[in-house]
């Protein structure tokens, strides 16, 4: 019996969050190809072309972006070749080769008013120039002419790189107090259960054929909401019931308005999630049982 080729899945941003979690989540799904920056410079058109052919693949997975917030208000170049050109780049040649593009972005691309969560036909309106990048990487993308699928998310974190969960825990056993801001509201969402999520996609739509029928935005964000202070405030106390000896800080509450920073971030990153569900049967876990999760991964210091 003559056993057919797996198709190629190429993985951008291997290193992160998130594409480090896809390279293991979707290997049985086909070969994968999951490349490092040095190996695809999305600042670089050429390279992504260069790449894409030599790949061929039948899903291009791009979680990698420019994620900086504040720095990409003095870097605005920089932060719109990663966020902005680079998932055009990829729509055309994934429409050349007939493959189809998962891109992922974020709650930024809208103004955070309001309290209701945001549904994929929210009217965008981004704060700052991380936001704007994105929103246009999600445009250019759709413009390109390929099969696309793109998932707004928020607040991802995991127990490797770099990320808020990591930093305040480091933070909470240095110093005796802590002050979070509790007027932003979101949820924050474990990068393994997006990976899960792109697994299924990836099952429901194993080609760019079937893929075309699913195209289109969604939302994709863990169940519940908090805000920064909540989050921080769970995490430390679920990591105390693992640390009963250590001494964590303890955490107050502030408002933006007391920790300035030089971009603006939006008040309301709440996202209604439901067309997820109807239309993959996906639902996130709440986000403080994928809290408890990441911190069952997260080594316990040696005292």
């Amino acid at each position: 019996m003559i056993q057919e080729p797996q198709r190629s899945i190429l993985i951008t941003g291997v290193n992160g969050q998130v594409g480090a979690e896809l390279a293991q989540m979707l290997a049985p799904l086909g070969q994968i190809h999951a490349l490092t920056r040095s190996e695809l410079d999305l600042t670089n058109s050429e390279s992504i072309r260069r790449v894409v052919r030599a790949v061929n693949p039948a899903w291009i997975i791009n979680p990698a972006a420019y994620t900086a917030v504040d720095r990409a208000e003095s870097e605005p170049e920089l932060a719109h070749a990663v966020n902005a050109t680079a998932p055009g780049i990829l729509g055309e040649e994934a429409a050349r080769i007939g493959a189809a593009v998962l891109h992922f972005s974020t709650d930024y691309v809208y103004p955070g008013t309001g309290t209701a969560p945001y549904t994929e036909d929210a009217p965008t309106g981004p704060l700052g120039v991380y936001g704007a990048t994105k929103l246009a990487g999600e445009q250019a993308l759709a413009a390109s002419g390929a099969p696309h699928i793109i998932l707004r998310t928020s607040w991802v974190y995991g127990a490797t790189g770099r990320n808020f969960l990591l930093t305040i825990l480091r933070v909470a056993r240095e110093k005796q107090r802590m002050t979070i801001v509790a007027d932003q509201h979101g949820a924050p969402t474990w990068s393994r259960d997006l990976a899960r999520l792109a697994a299924t996609i990836l099952v429901a739509a194993p080609d760019a054929e079937s893929a075309a029928a699913y195209q289109g935005i969604y939302h994709a964000a863990a169940c519940g909401e908090t805000t920064w202070y909540g989050f921080a405030r769970e995490a430390v106390r679920q990591r105390s019931l693992w640390e009963p000896r250590a001494n964590f800080a303890e955490i107050l509450p502030i408002p933006t308005s007391e920790y300035p920073t030089p971009a603006q971030r939006p008040a309301n990153s709440r996202l209604d999630c439901r067309k997820l569900e109807a239309t993959f049967g996906f639902q996130f876990p709440e986000w403080q049982l994928s809290l408890a999760e990441v911190l069952n991964e997260i080594p316990v210091p040696q005292l």
